[in-house]
């Protein structure tokens, strides 16, 4: 029994000889790899561009013409809830966005009305039904809405 005992303690050595060099040789390509990757992440150098290109001498926007305003118009219409009661060409709720082009001249002073229209509301003109007020539409938004609307019937502003 001395001799099974031995054996087996042999072999049981043997065995953690295996293991362990097995382990060791997964230490050590964990550890190459976590250098290599400590490396590749802390060798980056930030750089900044140092080229000159000037100051600018004044902003450079354009001015908004009145095409783009007439296009800007179209967007925050489309965006708005104006669908609910205005059409392009029929009439819902209100009157159609043709038929208000149709009524009024394309004026400043017609624009600036309609502009407190969309943004005040208002009633008696097209029926009983009011018009609801957006107060939440600034001025220039409202101005650009009118524009668009007054357009639609192939009249420019003058």
């Amino acid at each position: 029994m001395p001799d099974a005992i031995q054996n087996l303690i042999n072999q049981f050595q043997e065995f953690n000889m295996t293991t362990m060099k097995r382990n060791q040789n997964n230490y050590l390509i964990f550890a190459i790899i976590l250098s290599l990757a400590v490396y590749a992440c802390g060798s980056k150098k930030e750089t900044t561009n140092t080229e000159d290109y000037g100051t600018p001498k004044e902003e450079a926007t354009a001015p908004v013409t009145a095409f783009d305003a007439i296009t800007q118009g179209e967007s925050l219409v489309k965006a708005s809830d104006c669908k609910t009661c205005h059409h392009l060409v029929n009439k819902i709720i209100g009157p159609s966005h043709t038929d208000v082009a149709k009524k009024y001249e394309f004026t400043k002073a017609n624009v600036e009305m309609l502009a407190g229209k969309i943004i005040k509301g208002g009633s008696g003109v097209w029926g009983e039904i009011a018009m609801a007020a957006h107060a939440d539409i600034i001025q220039a938004d409202a101005e650009k809405m009118a524009r668009y609307v007054l357009s639609l019937d192939g009249e420019t502003e003058h």
